[in-house]
């Protein structure tokens, strides 16, 4: 081994094999292997999941390694619990039972293998394992004798093969327990005794993608729905920071500690956990940590009936409620998640048109809400979800939004009149009557009301900087952003309109600092780009402006967003033949298929054209086009505001005495 090819490193180490394999496969080879792949399938998942490294998995045996003993310990007693939980469906003859060592030892790592005393101890702990069970080094112990609510039962010093000193070895009790009197008495955690890593007023909390252990990966939509209500049910608590689901599922199935996510999001805790669904049984595993230091609070695994989901989700939040000793107001002590139906098929349904909306299939979404209704007409969350994709909808078809609107506003009103309690229906039905209606009184209730009913509902901040905005309260909305921001941190969408925000304020130094953090946390968001390029076009870099806007339109060539910036900047520039050349393209798409008249009427301005920009804003307006709802504080236009025709406009719209 050459000196210059490896590198020596301190990690925790975790070996595990078959108790018994070569009997298993004297009886029977095939069932054997079949069942042996199903398993390894499930640690690597668990291992992943676990921020672990599998570093080779030859026959029965599987090497890992762990930055953390913590994450390697945890990760140890999932496997074993799932494990267990799958053996107990088959004959005891076939039962498949992995012994598991766990060491913190020095290793020489060289092209991804792992090699040294380090590894050789964590595979003789995992001989003195009993099957199905653990054992740990006393390297490893100290490391997570007081962070883990588990027992431990101390073996002694253990001569092992090839190593010239005895190894302290404990095997790991997988529920709280007393620990053996010749070790300490358990270290039982205290949340109320850590103070918070972040100046927060409250306690604060990440609730990170369920992962899925069903044998069927197309399972993946059941897991995430468990993520998503519970979410939500702990999102309506005033007393907690939660955050939202865009942000977390920004870490699904990457490899990140828990400190980065803690850091990256502004929380001091964390809950994980899995899922496993097999015909009417569900078993769902949740642990929650504290993200500073990986210290465990709380876990617990549920083994029910698929009809008892709910419960299980009301389980789960009651039990963080009460580790973080909220108490609850008088609104919030109804149940903290609530049965959007008692049709499982109506769920299961709602739960494939959520999954198909994140993945951002509208079509595929609308399909699966209205057979989850036609199932369960009094599924009042499937009615809201339809509404917010019909929303979706009016903001980005090629088609005139009124019909989208329409659609959004009766599905809204539809959910309201089952449950009058749901914040995200509020939501649009606020969106609707400021963009489409322009009912100014009736959208500022609307969404006031929704905050109140689900403070943690980042669309419904967000929504409400629109509102704020469109009337001409800046301020009002900047703080509604940053409202938005503190539960959703990692949205393209709220981030990128904070940046748009400060850029309709004229503070555009500070706008294209923004806007760079934005396109940093997604570097491919359109609006996002369009909106740099046309801060730096009003800070007069106009060389700036257009490269921006040029390297935006290689990556989305059809992008109105992208394109229309780019024909203000040259506007702005000077260059009025470039950008008269992008109006044409516009006009000609026009005849042939709706397209929004504010991208036509935004290259205009730029080229200082006012009563062509106007003649547009006009038609936006009779097409009710949702787009022109930011008419009175888009930067394009602002130069604009002391003009008659503008001021009609905006009195027509409501927005001018």
């Amino acid at each position: 081994m050459a000196a210059e090819g490896y590198r020596r490193k301190l990690t925790a180490v975790f070996s595990a094999d078959v108790a018994g394999y070569s009997r298993l496969m004297g009886e029977d080879e095939a069932v054997t292997v079949k069942t042996l792949e199903t398993y390894k399938g499930v640690m690597f998942t668990l291992i992943k999941q676990h921020r672990g490294r599998v570093v080779d998995s030859t026959g029965d045996n599987l090497l890992a390694e762990f930055a953390s003993v913590v994450d390697a310990v945890q990760c140890a007693v999932a496997v074993q619990k799932e494990l267990q939980a799958r053996n107990s469906e088959l004959p005891e003859k076939r039962k498949m039972r992995f012994r598991i060592g766990i060491n913190l030892g020095d290793v020489i790592e060289e092209k991804d293998r792992l090699y040294g005393d380090g590894v050789n101890i964590a595979a003789r702990l995992e001989a003195l394992a009993e099957p199905g069970g653990i054992c740990v080094s006393k390297t490893a112990f100290d490391h997570i004798e007081s962070k883990l609510p588990l027992g431990y039962e101390f073996l002694g010093e253990q001569t092992v093969k090839n190593i010239v000193k005895p190894v302290g070895a404990y095997r790991v009790l997988m529920e709280p327990r007393i620990i053996d009197k010749q070790v300490r008495e358990e270290t039982r955690v205290e949340l109320s005794g850590k103070p918070p890593d972040f100046p927060l007023d409250k306690p604060s909390i990440a609730v990170l993608p369920f992962v899925n252990m069903s044998n069927d990966p197309e399972q993946e939509y059941f897991s995430d729905g468990i993520t998503e209500e519970i979410i939500g049910a702990l999102a309506k608590l005033e007393g907690m920071k939660v955050i939202s689901r865009t942000s977390v599922f920004c870490f699904k199935g990457k490899n990140v500690d828990l400190q980065t996510i803690g850091n990256k999001l502004r929380v001091n805790n964390v809950l994980e956990g899995s899922v496993r669904k097999a015909g009417n049984k569900l078993r769902i595993t949740a642990q929650l940590i504290n993200a500073a230091d990986d210290t465990h609070i709380w876990s617990e695994t549920f083994d029910r009936e698929l009809k008892d989901v709910f419960a299980i989700q009301e389980d789960i939040s009651q039990a963080i409620v009460n580790k973080f000793k909220i108490e609850l107001k008088d609104k919030e002590k109804r149940k903290l998640v609530k049965s959007s139906t008692d049709n499982q098929q109506s769920y299961d349904l709602y739960l494939k048109g959520m999954f198909s909306w994140n993945k951002g299939e509208p079509q595929e979404a609308i399909g699966y809400f209205e057979k989850s209704i036609a199932l369960d007409p009094e599924n009042a969350h499937a009615y809201a979800m339809l509404a917010i994709v019909y929303r979706h909808i009016s903001l980005y078809s090629p088609f005139p939004a009124k019909a989208s609107y329409e659609k959004a506003k009766t599905a809204a009103l539809k959910a309201l009149e089952i449950d009058k309690m749901l914040a995200e229906a509020h939501v649009v039905d606020g969106e609707v009557k400021m963009a489409y209606e322009y009912d100014w009184a009736g959208a500022e209730k609307a969404l006031s009301q929704s905050i109140e009913l689900n403070p943690g509902l980042g669309m419904a901040h967000f929504s409400f900087s629109m509102y704020h905005f469109a009337v001409g309260e800046s301020d009002k909305a900047i703080a509604a952003l940053e409202r938005a921001l503190e539960v959703d941190p990692l949205s393209n969408a709220i981030n990128s309109f904070m940046g748009m925000g400060i850029l309709w304020k004229g503070e555009y130094p500070k706008a294209i600092e923004y806007l760079q953090r934005a396109i940093e946390t997604t570097p491919n968001y359109p609006p996002t780009i369009a909106n740099l390029g046309l801060a730096y076009a009003k800070k007069g870099d106009y060389e700036e402006a257009i490269s921006t806007l040029l390297e935006g339109t290689k990556l989305f060539p059809e992008n109105p967003f992208l394109t229309s910036a780019l024909g203000c900047a040259y506007g702005l520039a000077g260059k009025k033949d470039e950008a008269q050349q992008i109006v044409d393209g516009f006009i000609e798409i026009s005849k042939k298929a709706y397209f929004s008249p504010m991208f036509i009427s935004r290259v205009y301005a730029g080229m200082g054209d006012v009563d062509k920009s106007i003649d547009w804003l006009e038609k936006a307006y009779e097409d009710r086009d949702p787009l022109l709802l930011n008419i009175k504080a888009v930067p394009s236009h602002d130069y604009m505001h002391a003009n008659p025709r503008f001021i009609a406009l905006l009195k027509k719209m409501g927005l001018e005495d």
